[in-house]
C-alpha cells in the first residue's frame, strides 16, 4: 500500500516523492494506485488545511482561504485545473463529439475554460471563508474535501469507455475493477466520516451522487471519459463537497 500511495502522490501531485519508493510499479499498472487516491487526497488536503490554519490568525478567513486554495493548486501543479478548463472548453463549444475532443487537446485556454477556472477557484475561496466563519474546523474540512474529490472520481473510471485512442486517462478509465472501486469508495467515505462525523458522510454522499450524474452526462456527450474529465471531476467534487458542508 505504501508503494501505491507513493506512486499515486507522484502522479497526481508535485510532492517530491523519491522514485525508489515506488520502484517496480510499471506505468501500465498504475490503475492499481486508485485504491490509494483517498489517502493521497487526505495528505494534499491536510497540507492545504495547514496553510489555512497558519494564515488565518493574521490574515483572517478570506486571506487564509485564498492561501489554502493557492497552496492546493501548487501542490497539484494545476493538473486537475487544466483538465477542468480543457473539459469546459470542449463541452461548451457545442460542436460534434470529434470536434469537442480536438478542442480539449488544444493547449490554449478558451473562454469557457477560463470562466470555469474563475468560478471554481473563487467558489472554493468563498465556501472556505464561509465555513470558517461558521466555526468549521478547516484542516479536516479541506482534508475531507480532497478525499471526496479523489474518491468520487472512480465513478468516471469504473465501467467507463475511454473516449480517445490514447492518453494518460487510458491508464485508469475502463481498467478499474469493481473490487477496486469499492476499495476506493468505502475508505473514502470512512475518512470523510472520521474527519467530519455525519456532516462528512452526508457531503461525501452528495458528492458521489453528483459526480455519478457528471459521469453519465460526459459519457453521453463525449462517448466516454478522458484524462481531462477526470481532472474536472476531482475539482468539481471538491466544490460540491464544500458546498454540501454548508
Amino acid at each position: 500500500m505504501i508503494k501505491l500511495l507513493c506512486a499515486a502522490l507522484s502522479f497526481i501531485s508535485r510532492l517530491p516523492v523519491p522514485a525508489r519508493w515506488y520502484r517496480g510499479l510499471e506505468i501500465d499498472q498504475y490503475q492499481r494506485t486508485i485504491v490509494a487516491f483517498p489517502l493521497a487526497g487526505m495528505i494534499l488536503g491536510a497540507l492545504s488545511g495547514l496553510v489555512f490554519v497558519m494564515v488565518a490568525p493574521g490574515g483572517g478567513a478570506p486571506v487564509a482561504a485564498f492561501a489554502a486554495v493557492l497552496a492546493l493548486a501548487l501542490l497539484t501543479g494545476g493538473f486537475h485545473l487544466d483538465g477542468l478548463a480543457d473539459t469546459c472548453d470542449g463541452i461548451f463549444s457545442v460542436r460534434t463529439r470529434e470536434r469537442m475532443l480536438e478542442i480539449m487537446r488544444d493547449s490554449r485556454l478558451g473562454t469557457h475554460g477560463g470562466l470555469a477556472l474563475v468560478f471554481v477557484l473563487v467558489g472554493k475561496i468563498v465556501l472556505l471563508s464561509e465555513l470558517a466563519v461558521r466555526g468549521t474546523q478547516m484542516l479536516p474540512a479541506l482534508a475531507a474535501a480532497c478525499v471526496a474529490g479523489r474518491s468520487a472520481v472512480v465513478m468516471l473510471m469504473y465501467r467507463q469507455p475511454y473516449a480517445r485512442e490514447n492518453g494518460l486517462g487510458n491508464l485508469f478509465i475502463g481498467k478499474v475493477t469493481g473490487r477496486q472501486a469499492v476499495l476506493v469508495l468505502l475508505p473514502g467515505a470512512g475518512l470523510c466520516t472520521a474527519l467530519l462525523s455525519v456532516r462528512g458522510l452526508f457531503a461525501m454522499a452528495a458528492t458521489l451522487a453528483l459526480i455519478m450524474l457528471l459521469a453519465w452526462g460526459l459519457r453521453r456527450t463525449l462517448g466516454g471519459q478522458t484524462g481531462d474529465t477526470l481532472g474536472a471531476a476531482i475539482e468539481l467534487g471538491e466544490v460540491i463537497f464544500l458546498l454540501a458542508l454548508l
